[in-house]
């Protein structure tokens, strides 16, 4: 059964944007995973199809309004897919949590819009919150991309080599070591001499070396992380 995405948002446009393309694309047109979008405006009763409403209690933008979005939510078919709100104030994503992802049936994303969205439905409804980074996006469409684009290369058979999938950043707690390939040299730099020296258990050591440099030296709170769960 493919792995079955579903997508709440007011630009279904967005979708698949780049993830109709490469190793994702391929994927979904050799049925692996789908891909379904809701138009939340759909579900607007008025003739304006509005969607929104001034925040209670004042303030500046407007909050997605919490009935509106219900319906949308509860137009998909119940299922066992957890159902996620991108939302900047939601839990970090991380490899984990995409790997979780990825072993599942799919998953059912709302993406906000505005100031955000009604506290009301994400209680009624069970959304989980997720963040894809300290920052903030226009809406939630280009978060839902960065998501599935995380997940859907790790599906089984999606990668040409699934080991690609668990040697790289945050697998195994520590950022990828350096890469290098032919020439030999490039503008007075060479490839490091053990890479090219056969001997496998010398390169693992390279690596190891190298990934946890790297990690002190830009990412420390993952290697403090990975120390403390050791």
């Amino acid at each position: 059964m493919p792995f079955r995405t579903t997508i709440l948002t007011l630009y279904p446009d967005m979708f698949p944007g780049h993830l109709g393309h490469s190793l994702a694309g391929k994927a979904i047109e050799r049925g692996q995973w789908s891909l379904e979008t809701v138009q939340i405006r759909e579900f607007a009763d008025d003739r304006h199809r509005t969607v929104d409403d001034t925040p209670a209690g004042g303030g500046a933008g407007m909050v997605l309004k919490p009935d509106i979005l219900a319906k949308a939510i509860d137009s998909v078919a119940a299922d066992p897919r957890p159902r996620l709100l991108m939302s900047p104030r939601g839990r970090p994503l991380t490899q984990k949590r995409v790997r979780e992802l990825a072993d599942g049936d799919g998953v059912v994303i709302v993406c906000g819009r505005f100031e955000g969205v009604d506290q009301r439905v994400i209680d009624a409804r069970g959304l989980e919150e997720v963040s894809v980074g300290d920052y903030i996006l226009s809406g939630g469409e280009p978060a839902a991309l960065t998501l599935l684009d995380a997940v859907v290369r790790i599906l089984p058979g999606v990668m040409g080599n699934d080991a690609s999938g668990t040697h790289e950043s945050f697998e195994t707690g520590l950022l990828e070591h350096p890469h290098y390939t032919r020439p030999q040299e490039f503008e007075g730099r060479t490839i490091p001499p053990v890479l090219t020296s056969g001997n496998h258990a010398a390169i693992d050591k390279w690596r190891q070396a190298e990934a946890q440099k790297l990690t002190a030296e830009r990412r420390p709170d993952l290697l403090a992380k990975r120390t403390a769960d050791v």
